[in-house]
């Protein structure tokens, strides 16, 4: 790895994410600053149910003006990826489920932060009990068949990283090396 930090100054702290300043050398030598975001890792949840439709939510986000379609899920509270899938999954859909397998990770922002998003696969869905945080209330739930939901993500229609990602990897066939829990 080419860069080195020397120095690391926090420029802001708050509930949910820490900016940094560090100073760093590069991988050229030359001696620079390099800003970035501490944030948790998290997921997002493909549930699909036994006639291969998926769970999407809609939901309206701050930052990009508008509502945006995607999968469920947020951070992962300390928790593993398996237990935040089912939490996530739960309080905002109301249903949990009885598998749970790991679609991969990402990356999705490594020049701002370091976080990663996990990508899981749920099924064997059941009732639960819905709980969403005030910033979810106008959140709805949609049912799609899968092909539709990867449709919507070539058409731009699902443009959040982890959602367009996990739901691309979801209509690949399945192989032996999903982990279940």
């Amino acid at each position: 790895m080419g860069w080195k930090r020397l120095a690391t100054e926090v420029m802001y702290q708050g509930p949910f994410l820490t900016l940094h300043r560090d100073t760093v050398r590069r991988p050229d030598g030359t001696a620079g600053a390099f800003e970035h975001v501490t944030v948790g890792d998290g997921v997002r949840v493909v549930a699909l149910d036994a006639d291969g439709q998926v769970l999407l939510v809609e939901d309206d986000f701050y930052l990009q003006g508008r509502r945006m379609v995607h999968l469920p899920g947020g951070g992962m509270d300390g928790e593993n990826q398996y237990r935040a899938a089912l939490r996530e999954l739960e309080e905002e859909t109301g249903l949990t489920a009885a598998h749970v397998d790991t679609l991969g990770v990402i990356d999705p922002l490594p020049g701002v932060t370091a976080a990663r998003t996990h990508l899981m696969l749920v099924t064997d869905l059941r009732p639960g009990i819905m709980r969403r945080e005030g910033t979810e209330v106008g959140m709805t739930v949609h049912w799609r068949p899968l092909s539709d939901a990867v449709a919507a993500v070539r058409a731009g229609e699902i443009t959040e990283a982890g959602s367009a990602t996990a739901l691309l990897l979801a209509a690949l066939p399945h192989s032996d090396s999903l982990s279940a829990c």
